[in-house]
């Protein structure tokens, strides 16, 4: 019995996509000095001693770092993905049983969402770096931002709610549900090729 939520692929051919090329982020944040500058102005006035405020500080910054490197992953990844659409929108043009299941609209139409989750229904091992995340970052950012373009807020608290937000809103766009592709007629290999 077919799954409704899967659109109709004429034959029983599995059809190859190219691979996902994945850029992994370096694992270096920089310059630690801006980050310092963001945890200083986050502590909150104390009669601590100066060692401990120094302790606070540093592990504040530690933490804003972490939360850099995993900002950074996610809009690696979110990169990554967005060119592999484009390379499976070149491999849908030149095979006449797919080129009919994309509609010809601009870059980056909402309806390209069917591939995420045809990466999700695949179960793409990511690494901890959710996919809806990682695209709403690059949504976002057409280039990855250095750590002191970006508030210690953002690092902290809003990053995963507005790339998730932007994912959303980007893959509801579309006029009607966006139809899904059924993960057992396609084949693609990820590939992390560094950075």
């Amino acid at each position: 019995m077919r799954d409704e939520r899967y659109i109709e692929i004429p034959g029983s051919k599995t059809h190859e996509l190219p691979p996902l090329l994945v850029h992994s982020a370096s694992e270096e944040v920089g310059d630690l000095t801006s980050v310092m500058q963001e945890a200083e102005d986050m502590l909150a006035p104390s009669d601590a001693e100066e060692a401990v405020l120094e302790r606070r500080k540093l592990d504040l910054a530690l933490q804003l770092a972490d939360q850099y490197k995993g900002l950074m992953s996610h809009w690696f990844w979110g990169d990554s993905v967005l060119e592999w659409i484009r390379q499976c929108e070149i491999t849908f043009e030149s095979e006449g049983t797919l080129r009919k299941l994309l509609h010809p609209d601009v870059w980056p139409h909402a309806s390209r969402a069917s591939f995420v989750t045809l990466l999700m229904d695949k179960a793409v091992p990511t690494h901890g770096v959710g996919l809806e995340k990682a695209v709403g970052l690059r949504l976002m950012f057409r280039e990855p931002s250095p750590i002191h373009y970006l508030s210690n807020q953002f690092l902290l608290y809003l990053n995963s709610t507005v790339a998730g937000t932007a994912y959303q809103t980007w893959s509801h766009l579309g006029p009607e549900p966006s139809a899904l592709f059924p993960p057992e007629r396609f084949h693609f290999e990820v590939l992390d090729i560094g950075n």
